[in-house]
């Protein structure tokens, strides 16, 4: 059977959701069917404003998002609401889904947790960008590849005195209930990100939520 040729719409539609941001401010959306602002956005995103508008900006050119004036019988500027134009389950919810199962099953294992860091290794050591071949890396090189990849992926990181600071967790639902397993994996994620990049680095230490939004890893050497 012959696949659907993709279109601007599509194309548009799948940059503009490429972002973990914008999908997490499109998965509110749905959770909103009255629609609402950008500084309630701004709130459950962690998000400035500025910025939450910019997404929005986006998302409403590919169509997924749309603005109107709220309707109010008093005077007064009425707020302008911000609405999905699209209903139901996402991509992204029905792979949350997934994880949710895939969680608990590795969680019922007596070995879960250590199943869960090799597989978190085995994706950062896939994920993480190599370098050409003879190009040797800095500790500081090594560990702007890792933040890199962990931006990419929606952790919100940032580098500060030998550690990384995530300020989203994905799957934080997931880590709140099964937090053995989701942290295991993104510990192991951050290992293999650095044993493909040939460091000497490692995670020392992954305290999770020292802050309601903020995860620590501690790196030191082998």
């Amino acid at each position: 059977m012959k696949s659907q040729p993709t279109t601007d719409g599509d194309t548009r539609r799948h940059r503009a959701l490429a972002d973990p941001r914008r999908a997490r401010i499109l998965d509110e959306l749905r959770g909103r069917p009255g629609g609402t602002d950008v500084a309630s956005l701004a709130a459950a995103s962690g998000l400035h404003p500025n910025t939450v508008r910019w997404h929005l900006g986006v998302l409403a050119d590919a169509s997924v998002v749309r603005s109107g004036a709220e309707a109010r019988s008093t005077p007064g500027r009425p707020r302008v609401l911000w609405h999905a134009t699209e209903p139901g389950a996402t991509g992204r919810e029905n792979h949350r889904l997934l994880a949710t199962i895939l969680t608990g099953a590795a969680a019922d294992a007596e070995d879960g947790a250590q199943r869960a860091e090799a597989a978190g290794r085995a994706w950062g050591r896939f994920l993480v960008r190599r370098p050409p071949p003879h190009v040797h890396l800095t500790d500081d090189d090594v560990v702007a590849g890792v933040v890199e990849l962990l931006d990419h992926e929606g952790f919100e990181p940032e580098r500060s005195d030998g550690t990384i600071r995530m300020r989203r967790c994905p799957f934080r639902d997931l880590a709140e209930t099964h937090g053995q397993i989701v942290c295991s994996i993104h510990r192991g994620l951050i290992s293999g990100a650095l044993a493909e990049l040939g460091s000497a680095l490692e995670v020392g230490e992954l305290q999770p939520f020292v802050e309601p939004n903020l995860c620590v890893a501690r790196l030191e050497r082998a």
